[in-house]
């Protein structure tokens, strides 16, 4: 697959209008319609395990371009039904599809976000025991057994996994520090780029003050902003396309996830040309997950999905479809082959276990925060 035909990575999709949909929707934690808070309550009491068995076609709302077309084509053809695929470019326009009552038979939210659908009932329980390749992941991965959003992974499988750093041009910069400051290198000033997202941006500053990811706290986000605005007019701007920043020159350093860092690997001409580090001060992970909303039409057709997607060959297609790695069992291999040259980029189970997600606030909280990043976009 071209540059020109993958024009923008999944986590560019992913990102690149989240703050703008949080403003314009007003899906902030307070108006989500579903609780934004950190405990989850358990499943309905009572609910009757999904029948894995196909009840319809698969309605299917995801990242755009995030599953191998074989894959799909391999499922359709071996259970007879059509994939009806939707896309959306950020959690906040999910959470609002899904608020104003359309009706979807899997979904991928980000852990946060399955913590916060978990909490306000809007995601089916998952039986992990009528999935024969479920012992591959909770077998394999501890961590996933009882993560902190989902307790006992009880409405979630975990889909993928991935870090943050800092993708920069070797030819044209050399090596760099291995800090968060780098992106203040004068070297690369009018051609830096951060992610196009509030929780990322903020995430940074909060780490190089060695605070909390997710602090809400307003001295926090007041000293955090007032660093953000000294790196801002070192900025060529906001963008979560960190794939082809780096590939066309529009940027000689920019803030990257790992999983499109592992993408562009595969368009590179010469991979040795970039860089990509994980900063000491730390560096953000995240997971997605499999989940169906409660309100599925066809839970059964989407039980079957996930257990297809959870075969090995299908694992290791994606893997190197995707560039971002998904805890399961004997595709570690595929995954650290396609990384190699950028071994930064290598996720683990151990590096979850660092405790530096993105956690949800209260609605107060993430009204702090929408207001700091505001605040940094407007410089």
């Amino acid at each position: 697959m071209s540059p020109e035909a993958r024009s923008l990575s999944r986590r560019s999709l992913l990102r690149a209008g989240v703050a703008g949909t949080t403003a314009a929707l007003g899906l902030g934690a307070a108006g989500c319609g579903f609780s934004a808070g950190p405990d989850p309550k358990p499943g309905a009491t009572g609910e009757k395990p999904i029948d894995v068995k196909v009840d319809g076609d698969l309605v299917y709302f995801n990242w755009a371009d995030f599953v191998d077309p074989a894959v799909f084509e391999g499922f359709s053809k071996e259970y007879g039904v059509k994939v009806i695929q939707s896309n959306y470019d950020s959690m906040e326009g999910m959470a609002a599809k899904l608020n104003s009552g359309n009706r979807y038979d899997i979904i991928f939210p980000t852990a946060k976000w399955a913590q916060r659908l978990t909490a306000g009932g809007k995601l089916h329980a998952i039986d992990h025991s009528r999935l024969k390749n479920a012992e591959a992941v909770f077998g394999g991965y501890a961590y996933f057994a009882d993560p902190w959003y989902d307790a006992k992974s009880a409405h979630t499988v975990p889909f993928t996994m991935y870090k943050t750093g800092i993708g920069w041009r070797k030819d044209r910069l050399g090596d760099l520090t291995g800090s968060w400051q780098d992106l203040w290198n004068a070297r690369a000033k009018g051609k830096v780029f951060v992610l196009d997202d509030r929780d990322e941006v903020l995430g940074m500053g909060a780490l190089k003050h060695g605070l909390d990811i997710s602090t809400e706290d307003p001295d926090d986000l007041k000293m955090i902003t007032e660093t953000l605005r000294g790196l801002r007019p070192r900025l060529r701007g906001f963008s979560s396309d960190s794939y082809n920043n780096l590939l066309n020159g529009n940027a000689d350093m920019t803030q990257a996830w790992s999983g499109d860092m592992a993408a562009m690997l595969a368009q590179a001409k010469d991979p040795n040309v970039f860089g990509f580090e994980v900063a000491r001060e730390g560096a953000p992970v995240n997971s997605d997950c499999y989940a169906i909303p409660a309100n599925a039409q066809h839970p059964g057709t989407a039980m079957l999905f996930i257990d297809y997607m959870l075969r090995p060959e299908n694992v290791k297609k994606n893997i190197e479809y995707i560039g971002y790695p998904m805890p399961v069992r004997g595709t570690e291999d595929t995954y650290s082959a396609l990384v190699e040259p950028f071994p930064q980029c290598q996720v683990s189970a151990d590096d979850l276990k660092d405790d530096l997600y993105y956690r949800n606030a209260g609605a107060a909280g993430e009204r702090a925060r929408d207001a700091a990043w505001t605040e940094v976009k407007a410089g």
